[in-house]
């Protein structure tokens, strides 16, 4: 959740900051700190470089946990977390990795220990899941699941 806030702080939104909002910010920023507004000043375009990147890196985490892209994805994600199980997960610092047999992979944000510890020892870690973690946190697509052609 720390993740969230400071990239919401760097680029000064609040949680109720829809795509359109998020997207104006991030063009402001992307206008003031571009690297070819420095073409003579090598230090000045490495410092450019390094802020866009970071305020890159923020833009696009924001937008993949907002309720409207969220909203959007819906459909996929109730198909991932109601059909497809658990191949795999981690755990870092509130942060919840779970891999799908499907290929997708969602990180949910704000996951304290003691669920974690839950998840672990529980019975069926899908039906804890689908109970306790998927509609209760702050989730993102990190990866999309592989469909096959055939």
């Amino acid at each position: 959740m720390k993740r969230i806030g400071d990239y919401r702080k760097l680029l000064g939104v609040t949680k109720e900051s829809g795509l359109k909002e998020l997207k104006a910010v991030y063009r402001d920023f992307m206008k003031e700190c571009h690297p070819d507004k420095f073409p003579e000043n090598n230090a000045l375009k490495l410092e450019a470089e390094e802020k866009s990147k970071t305020i890159i890196e923020a833009y696009h985490f924001l937008v993949s946990i907002s309720p409207e892209t969220q909203a959007s994805n819906l459909a996929d994600y109730t198909a991932t977390t109601t059909t497809s199980t658990i191949s795999d997960f981690q755990y870092e610092g509130q942060t919840l990795k779970i891999n799908f047999f499907d290929g997708s992979v969602y990180e949910y944000f704000g996951v304290s220990r003691g669920i974690y510890i839950k998840l672990v020892n529980a019975d069926s870690q899908g039906r804890f899941a689908r109970r306790h973690i998927y509609n209760s946190f702050v989730y993102r697509n990190v990866t999309k699941a592989v469909t096959n052609k055939i």
